[in-house]
């Protein structure tokens, strides 16, 4: 998926119970800017001393005290108040701090964050990566963009971005290239290699919807739902998904490389497969909360879900609440181990701030952060082939 990235605030949906409360999961962002998965930001709604086991940190972590949001935004308008950088002040704090979640943001990039998880960005409808040999070239195009459009192919090495070589840039900095200033219809410049071919194409940047989510069926009537992205409306598509499924056939959910998302959207996907309950519990600075899942969901059709070592944050929540109600069987590898909880913090010059505030937890207690969840089947190369024989096993195949 093309880089994005994520909002300030999603009104959660009915799923959630409780007070609004605006928090973020965040992945790894230099990571998902770059190749294009989707973080983090997540919003949530929850009940304050939710009852259950979520109490604190796990045993023998060694977590640091939250930042003082206060402290941080002094030290940015002191920083200001002498002619400084505000946000590189922010930075500095955070870095100090030893938040390993914590990160700070200035108005684009906020603002792109937004744009992202809304299911749309602007930009060309490619998305970069380093090859084995050290050059870039691209690794998807997007169907119906302007880079398809201009006969772009994955595999064309990219040389150049508007005269500047990319070869000696690292791929965050060569999508940053690409994505200008975020402005539909301005152009910009590609050098592109092919074989013995090359040439320069100028591309007209657009808004352009991402899609997070993937549906196909196989021969013997599996449904295959492949989510790359908890981003606006990712959950619902799964939730539809399954609801038309036909009567008896398995599903195959794979949250392989998902950095993320909404966790509103993923506590919609659990309703698909789960009638009501438990999704997660958290703390926010030591107070107790919890996502539901919303009732009525398919709890008998068989489910197998394929995990990750990129399986993080959301995706995590989501593997997390099916594992530990007995709805999915997990196959794979032990996802990132992503289970903080960051909330955003505006700053003195407009950017934001995302400070770690808390952890969760699975349904039955078990912490995610620093650890991951390991599958009940662990698998490596062949795991969609025995993701399949596990399905059906359990009665969702042929």
């Amino acid at each position: 998926m093309p880089a994005g990235t994520a909002p300030f605030c999603i009104r959660p949906r009915g799923v959630l119970r409780g007070a609004v409360l605006t928090l973020v999961f965040t992945g790894v962002l230099a990571t998902a800017a770059a190749t294009g998965s989707l973080p983090r930001q997540e919003s949530a709604g929850e009940r304050a001393g939710a009852t259950g086991p979520a109490g604190g940190l796990a045993p023998g972590r060694t977590d640091r005290a939250p930042v003082d949001s206060a402290a941080l935004s002094r030290a940015a308008a002191a920083a200001m108040a002498d002619g400084k950088s505000g946000k590189k002040a922010a930075e500095e704090f955070v870095s100090r701090s030893g938040d390993r979640w914590g990160a700070v943001y200035d108005k684009k990039e906020y603002a792109e964050f937004e744009q992202a998880l809304d299911g749309a960005y602007t930009g060309v409808g490619l998305s970069a990566g380093r090859a084995a040999e050290g050059r870039v070239r691209v690794t998807r195009v997007q169907r119906g963009g302007p880079a398809e459009r201009a006969g772009i192919r994955t595999g064309d090495r990219l040389v150049s971005v508007d005269g500047r070589p990319v070869d000696t840039l690292s791929v965050s900095e060569v999508v940053a290239l690409l994505r200008g200033d975020g402005v539909p219809g301005s152009a910009v410049a590609l050098e592109v290699e092919r074989g013995r071919a090359a040439w320069t194409e100028t591309l007209r940047r657009a808004r352009l919807a991402t899609d997070p989510v993937t549906v196909r069926r196989l021969d013997d009537g599996t449904l295959v739902i492949r989510v790359a992205a908890f981003t606006k409306g990712a959950g619902t598509r799964v939730r539809d998904a399954v609801r038309t499924a036909p009567a008896g056939a398995g599903v195959l959910l794979d949250l392989r490389g998902n950095a993320g998302g909404l966790v509103a959207e993923a506590a919609v996907a659990a309703s698909a497969f789960l009638d009501g309950g438990l999704v997660a519990t958290y703390d926010v600075k030591g107070e107790q909360r919890a996502v539901y899942a919303e009732g009525g969901g398919d709890t008998g059709r068989p489910l197998v879900a394929l995990i990750d070592g990129g399986t993080m944050s959301a995706a995590e929540l989501l593997t997390g609440a099916l594992q530990d109600r007995g709805r999915a069987v997990t196959v794979g590898s032990r996802t990132f181990g992503k289970g903080s909880v960051q909330m955003p913090s505006a700053l003195p010059d407009g950017s934001v701030a995302e400070l770690t505030v808390g952890h969760y937890r699975t349904p039955a207690g078990h912490a995610v952060d620093g650890r991951g969840i390991t599958p009940d089947l662990k698998a490596g190369e062949r795991a969609e082939e025995q993701a399949k024989t596990v399905l059906s096993g359990l009665g969702g195949g042929s």
